[in-house]
């Protein structure tokens, strides 16, 4: 049964989790005064590692880049309630929904230490983004509007240590890569590009929306050579990490470079294309992508830097992906010089 707002105001919605209770407190989703503690949606049980029965977990096949930090993705939707998916793949939820996202690192035993959980709360206004820190204790996090700095040392997958200053956005930051028309919007769940652990998790997350008789067949994974050729697995990369800003509804559309979707045309893409502006940001280098030099293309010298006045994605990042720039180099270097 459908209940209104005022009816629900201070309902929770309680799951039974081996024997403790998992509560998602449905009215703080929707009202406009937004808790200083994360506790109070009943996301978590006391701990992030502790995610309620009630939220369905998912993955990206080709993740954002966020300083090689390792993620936690989940849905929650009000009971009764779906998602439907349009034609371009993209997933739309019904108000009373929220995407959580936990972002951390693991520690010297292999412990993932959540640092923060950023939340999209879909209200009968629009989408809400909000940022949460964790505290010392790992039992609850505090809503930071004005964001955060972390020191934090990690280890890549190379076994490489790192050691830099974690950006946790501000209410501001976390808009502007999810703008679309001024609005905030979703951009990490398109059908294409999810992935989940187990079957059962897929088949979980599947049956909770109302899918069309054709779905886009799955999306090159960028760092699986065997899941599509170097070029698909590239635009996979920058339609991921570039295209919620690049598009022509985004905060980069006067950029002239587009990498959202399925972008083909070669100057959108950057291929041959002089800046719109040039300075310090172009490296004295001619074009966006230059065939068959990526160490002349403007693209990739804006990956590799972590100068807040060339580095691209200029927010979200400390370090430079060298993996996802070795990527974007070879692509680059498949193509026929001009």
């Amino acid at each position: 049964m459908r209940l209104l707002l005022a009816a629900i105001a201070c309902l929770a919605l309680t799951v039974s989790v081996k024997g403790t209770s998992a509560q998602i407190a449905e009215a703080a989703i929707m009202s406009a005064e937004n808790p200083a503690l994360l506790s109070s949606f009943g996301f978590f049980d006391g701990a992030a590692s502790k995610p309620s029965a009630a939220l369905l977990p998912y993955a990206l096949r080709t993740p954002l880049f966020s300083d090689y930090a390792e993620k936690q993705r989940f849905l929650y939707m009000p009971p009764g309630k779906s998602y439907t998916v349009d034609q371009t793949g993209r997933l739309q939820f019904p108000v009373g929904s929220a995407l959580i996202k936990s972002f951390g690192y693991h520690d010297a035993a292999g412990n993932l230490n959540i640092i923060e959980t950023r939340l999209l709360l879909h209200r009968a206004e629009g989408w809400v983004a909000l940022p949460y820190v964790w505290n010392a204790d790992g039992k609850d996090a505090t809503l930071k509007i004005g964001g955060a700095r972390k020191a934090v040392e990690f280890a890549k997958a190379d076994g490489a240590k790192m050691a830099i200053s974690y950006a946790v956005p501000n209410k501001n930051q976390c808009k502007q890569c999810h703008s679309t028309k001024d609005a905030v919007m979703p951009v990490g769940p398109v059908w294409q590009n999810l992935a989940f652990e187990t079957a059962k998790a897929r088949a979980n997350f599947a049956k909770r929306g109302e899918l069309p008789s054709s779905l886009p067949a799955a999306e090159a994974k960028w760092d699986d050579a065997k899941s599509g050729t170097v070029e698909e697995r590239a635009l996979a990369y920058l339609r991921v990490n570039c295209g919620h800003c690049h598009k022509p509804t985004g905060s980069a559309s006067n950029s002239g470079l587009f990498y959202d979707d399925h972008e083909r045309n070669p100057a959108a893409l950057g291929i041959g294309k002089r800046p719109v502006a040039a300075g310090r940001g172009s490296g004295n280098f001619d074009f966006v992508i230059e065939p068959g030099h990526p160490e002349r293309s403007i693209l990739t010298y804006r990956m590799k830097s972590v100068d807040p006045g060339i580095a691209m994605p200029e927010l979200g990042r400390a370090s430079a992906h060298d993996e996802g720039v070795a990527l974007l180099g070879a692509w680059i270097k498949s193509m026929k010089p001009i």
